[in-house]
């Protein structure tokens, strides 16, 4: 349910809502973290404060109904005060409000002082996982790392930044209730949190935690980079940018993208929220990348994962960089439009949502830049844009399965469940477990099924359900919901009525190219880390009986001599007709002996693995051949980019791959028979044949220039004077070449000459201002061009004597025109 890991807890929730039971009842972890977004957002703090992060480490210790609030409380003392020697002097305490217990445990079995035990509210002291669900009071404990010691105030906790929460003692023990009441669960959790960053600034006696050695390194690396010290503008850029940096390197090592939604857009959001505060240091070119050598240093010993990717999340944060690059310089040009065409100090929600739409600002960006220039943003406004767009794309999506359903009805019962037979088995006779109606026909549960059902890339299978009284339904989808497998089947009745045993069979020629395809994507997977480099991983796979389609993480195109490679080493495997290994070990073990894992599957702990041979070996519930050869031919037929950083190859096998290879033979053919020519003489003709193409429609194109200057040559020679001034102004139908116009005009006028001409090119509108150099004090063509620019809503400039306008809006052309004549008018009179 979540972007991203926000807490140390998020991967135990099924033991708190008791929907799993822990294969230990005592647990101690180490988390990585991220929390920018949602209810845990500290983005706006990070670097501004001294312990606010992005990214951050969550040590934990954990109680699934075995120690309780006694043994926490006294373990959590004993660690602070006698492992790690922190001054008791220092220690407060804070107990929810109604927690008597807690508080006789703390004054009973720990030695601090009763007046440093603090009662607090709901807000402070009372963990909830949401509006429902486990939850219960808490327990903080809190250092002093202010310089009065004798001066510290209990009214200063949870108040004054100078006594900081060290670690969290959460007793679980209840359960909310969906109208507000509280009962008591079966088991009490103890769930305890402890930052790694601030206790190692409090063991190093640091007030910050940006002054640990956890971020000095990259900060004076910062520093040198850029020649700005730390204390350059209180050091906030610094700060956040080695926090984001650590934020951005995680993410893109775990496999997470820059993208447009998703946690994709997180990170973009804090990769170009970090490029923004680089500019501040004066770096107007990607940088980032260059400190990820720092990180490693750093962090690469304890998460291997960061020298492993190291080169993919340099390239990563290059590439995002030079992009944001692109439009960041028109986004704040845009930025400094806005705000100097309002009233008042509040910039419109649709003008921050263009920002958004049109130039990638994040409205945090927007915000940041807004602060700067002291005004504020209507968030309201933003929101109802960002719902406006949301709903589109909602009224143009596909349509959902699950719409217009029924309610189940109940069949038969079923012992062991909606389980799966279809790797080996293809037809069988089995028990409808239950049935309901829904859009189209009837979706059923199996107590056994040979059907796959979608999952993993891999499409389902496709068959009949029979029954006893020889009819059928068409089987066209098989889904699972929370165990139960569902073959949708398409029907005209509004009720069935038949016996509970029936006969299923998939379409089993269409399940075996499915199979090829999937082998195939396995070979297709290790031949891309081999050629492309171990950064390859796995963003998104498309498994079906016509191709396969593989996603992969990859900052540039891959070069169709790699392709080739590519090729024939997946149909070098495929001629060797290996043999599939198909096994079930424990994760780990997997894991240890090189199965590759995808990124965002879940896996049990144990888990199946397909083995080809040596060339191969994953984590994979699909279906596969039984030896590669069976797959016959295998072709790559497309590689393309879909988003930053992520590229998709498209290929087919077996009868596919042939029919792709012949239809290119025949395409050649056509050619060859076209142009009458041999093999060897094909890309000569192509060549030559192209050429003529450019050399014939740049003659064209000069013919046009010549006929439109000829006539524009008529019309100068036509135009009275104006105190003087010959003043053109021309509206030819089409206008490709606006800059020879203009050199035309100025070298045929000599003096005493301004030219306004504008005209539609491509649908779009352009203008042109040319004058003579011995008015340009009194006529700035520039000064013109940016009027004409501004009505047909775009932009220009150039040269006080030749300047030129591009726009979106070519209905507002001869508006736009009048308004660049009368003020050349005014200046001639």
């Amino acid at each position: 349910t979540l972007l991203f890991t926000n807490a140390g807890m998020n991967q135990f929730k099924p033991y708190f809502l008791e929907t799993d039971t822990p294969k230990s009842l005592r647990v101690v972890n180490s988390q990585k973290c991220i929390r920018v977004s949602g209810k845990h957002n500290d983005l706006e703090e990070v670097g501004v404060d001294n312990y606010h992060h992005t990214f951050f480490e969550m040590l934990g210790n954990w109680s699934f109904g075995d120690y309780y609030k006694k043994e926490a409380i006294q373990w959590h003392w004993e660690l602070l005060t006698e492992v790690w020697k922190l001054d008791k002097n220092r220690l407060w305490v804070s107990i929810y409000k109604d927690d008597d217990e807690a508080k006789e445990i703390w004054e009973k079995f720990t030695d601090i002082s009763p007046e440093r035990i603090l009662r607090f509210g709901d807000k402070e002291n009372f963990w909830e996982m949401g509006n429902t669900g486990p939850c219960g009071p808490c327990t903080e404990i809190h250092y002093y790392n202010g310089d009065n010691i004798d001066g510290q105030l209990a009214s200063g906790v949870n108040s004054l930044d100078e006594y900081r929460e060290v670690c969290n003692l959460v007793f679980i023990q209840y359960n909310r209730l969906a109208n507000g009441n509280l009962e008591d669960l079966k088991n009490k959790y103890v769930d305890t949190g402890l930052g790694f960053e601030r206790i190692t600034a409090i063991l190093n006696n640091k007030k910050s935690n940006y002054d640990t050695d956890l971020f000095i390194p990259i900060i004076e690396k910062i520093s040198d980079l850029s020649a700005k010290p730390y204390t350059y503008k209180s050091g906030i850029p610094h700060r956040v940018i080695s926090d984001h940096l650590r934020m951005l390197s995680f993410s893109i090592a775990d496999g997470a993208l820059p993208s447009n939604e998703g946690r994709g857009y997180v990170v973009r959001r804090v990769l170009r929220r970090a490029s923004r505060f680089g500019r501040e240091l004066g770096f107007n070119n990607p940088f980032l990348s260059s400190l990820i050598d720092t990180l490693i240093n750093i962090m690469g010993d304890t998460y291997p994962e960061l020298l492993d990717k190291k080169e993919h999340i340099k390239k990563v944060l290059e590439a995002e960089e030079i992009a944001f690059g692109r439009t960041l310089d028109v986004g704040l040009e845009h930025f400094s439009k806005i705000i100097n065409s309002i009233d008042g100090s509040v910039i419109k929600g649709e003008d921050a949502f263009k920002l958004y739409d049109t130039y990638g600002f994040p409205l945090d960006l927007t915000e940041l830049l807004a602060r700067e220039n002291d005004f504020v943003i209507d968030k309201d406004g933003f929101d109802k844009c960002m719902q406006e767009q949301r709903d589109k794309a909602r009224k143009s999506s596909s349509f959902n399965a699950g719409e217009a359903e029924s309610e189940w009805i109940e069949i038969s019962a079923k012992d062991d469940g909606s389980v799966f037979v279809g790797y080996d088995q293809y037809e069988l006779e089995t028990n409808v477990v239950k049935y309901k109606s829904v859009k189209n026909g009837f979706g059923f549960v199996l107590q056994h099924t040979p059907f796959y059902f979608e999952s993993g890339g891999q499409v389902s299978d496709i068959g009949k359900i029979s029954f006893n009284d020889n009819t059928f339904l068409e089987v066209y989808d098989v889904q699972n919901f929370d165990g139960d497998i569902v073959h949708y089947c398409k029907s005209e009745a509004n009720k069935l009525k038949f016996n509970p045993v029936v006969t299923v069979n998939i379409d089993l020629d269409r399940r075996k190219k499915i199979m090829s395809n999937h082998t195939a994507t396995h070979l297709l997977h290790q031949s891309l880390k081999n050629h492309l480099g171990l950064h390859v991983q796995q963003a998104g796979s498309l498994v079906d009986d016509k191709k396969l389609r593989f996603d992969l993480t990859h900052y540039e195109k891959v070069k169709q001599s790699t392709i080739d490679l590519i090729d024939e080493e997946v149909n070098k495997v495929i001629r060797e007709n290996l043999e599939l290994v198909i096994s079930i070990e424990s994760f780990e073990q997997a894991k240890a002996d090189g199965a590759c894992a995808l990124f965002g599957e879940k896996y049990d702990d144990d888990v199946r693995v397909v083995s080809i041979d040596n060339f191969s070996k994953e984590l994979c519930g699909g279906t596969h051949v039984t030896k590669t050869g069976d797959i016959g031919l295998f072709k790559i037929i497309s590689e393309s980019s879909i988003s930053s950083g992520v590229r998709r190859i498209e290929a087919v096998t077996g009868l596919e791959a042939l029919k792709v290879v012949r239809d290119y033979d025949n395409i050649i053919c056509k050619i060859k028979s076209l142009f009458n020519c041999s093999d060897d003489e094909l890309i000569e003709k192509t060549k030559h044949l192209i050429k003529l193409n450019k050399d014939n429609e740049k003659r064209i194109q000069q013919l046009n220039i010549d006929k439109i200057l000829n006539d524009f040559k008529e019309k100068i020679d036509l135009v009275d004077e104006i105190n003087g001034v010959k003043f053109v102004v021309y509206l030819p139908d089409s206008l490709s070449d606006a800059k020879s116009l203009g050199d035309f005009f100025r070298n045929h006028v000599k003096s005493n000459g301004v030219l306004l001409a504008g005209s539609i090119f491509d649908e779009k509108p352009i203008s042109i201002c040319a004058v003579t150099d011995d008015l340009i004090d009194k006529i700035n063509a520039v000064n013109v061009i940016k009027i004409v620019g501004k009505g047909i809503e775009g932009g220009g400039g150039g040269k006080p004597y030749l300047a030129t306008a591009g726009g979106k809006n070519f209905s507002k052309l001869k508006d736009s025109i009048d308004k660049g004549q009368k003020y050349i008018l005014e200046r001639i009179k």
